[in-house]
């Protein structure tokens, strides 16, 4: 039996208030060293406000955690977190981050679905940080910087992620894939 899934903000506010407070960092010294505004933090704090992956992704470097250490339960495993982090304008489209295992930073695995026409736009990462992406069901379209890659199911691609990126499905059918993140 599969566990429930919980939606990444039930928990960002009370352990991004937990590891920074743990750091020792005013929401404002927070602020200055992850890139985000104050405003923004006292808002996600609160419980009150969203914030993108990258945003996370920064939050988490200022703080020295890692993106899992935001989103998770105190009670998840690492290998087996299964928390939905991202929903697009259908209902068919969402991701969910499975699990991480310690590398030299984190890597990252999860489970994207995209509906008909919809799109997953990303913000650079970190540099040194890349992205493995395996299609497991109908047609993905990567579009990077300087390339295009389209791939289809049991294709995959493998790329620097310190990039602007998107995820596309172009066709009219749902597009499944599967997303390792390693920094």
């Amino acid at each position: 039996m599969q566990a429930a899934r919980h939606d990444v903000l039930v928990y960002v506010a009370s352990n991004l208030r937990r590891l920074r407070q743990a750091a020792g960092l005013s929401q404002s010294g927070l602020a200055e060293a992850s890139g985000i505004s104050r405003r923004t933090i006292i808002n996600v704090e609160a419980g009150e406000a969203n914030i993108s992956l990258s945003g996370l992704d920064r939050l988490a470097e200022a703080l020295g955690a890692t993106f899992a250490d935001l989103v998770t339960p105190p009670t998840a495993t690492r290998t087996s977190l299964d928390v939905l982090a991202w929903r697009g304008s259908r209902p068919e489209s969402k991701a969910s981050l499975l699990g991480t295992v310690p590398v030299r930073a984190e890597a990252q695995l999860w489970s994207w679905t995209l509906g008909p026409g919809d799109r997953y736009d990303a913000e650079p990462d970190p540099l040194g940080w890349h992205e493995i992406v395996i299609v497991t069901a109908g047609h993905l379209r990567i579009e990077r910087e300087h390339e295009v890659s389209e791939l289809t199911a049991g294709e995959h691609a493998i790329y620097s992620s310190a990039q602007r990126y998107s995820y596309v499905n172009a066709h009219d059918g749902i597009t499944a894939f599967v997303r390792n993140v390693v920094s």
